[in-house]
């Protein structure tokens, strides 16, 4: 069973994101994104400053099962990346929704991902 936080919202691309206080967006990948792909090797992720729109990818996980593009749940600029996956991708395993978080985004709308999923929906799709 996959842990699925209900304070977050969800991508039916297994993308979750949760907003912070400063108006930004965290976002990674879900506990059952990264069981499915197994030990994680390498994350590709953009640079402070990027845009991305809402389904775009904005990076790559790579894991000893299969590579799998990453996709922006909501349009926005890159305003942080998680330096700390480039030494020590395996965090995403141990930590999908803490330590192994991937970037935060200015949303180009302060409403955007009220489409997203909340927890009981998402755990309904990879139920």
């Amino acid at each position: 069973m996959s842990n699925i936080p209900a304070d977050l919202r969800y991508a039916k691309t297994h993308e979750w994101l949760r907003r912070e206080s400063d108006g930004t967006v965290t976002v990674g990948i879900t506990d059952y994104a990264q069981n499915s792909l197994g030990d994680i090797t390498f994350v590709q992720l953009p640079k402070v400053g990027a845009s991305f729109r809402s389904g775009e990818a904005f990076g790559v996980v790579e894991s000893v099962k299969a590579a799998s593009d990453l996709y922006a749940p909501v349009a926005g600029t890159v305003v942080a990346a998680n330096a700390t996956l480039d030494g020590t991708p395996e965090t995403v395993n141990r930590s999908p929704f803490a330590d192994g978080w991937m970037i935060r985004l200015k949303p180009a709308d302060a409403a955007a991902g009220g489409d997203l999923l909340d927890a009981a929906a998402y755990g309904q799709q990879v139920g």
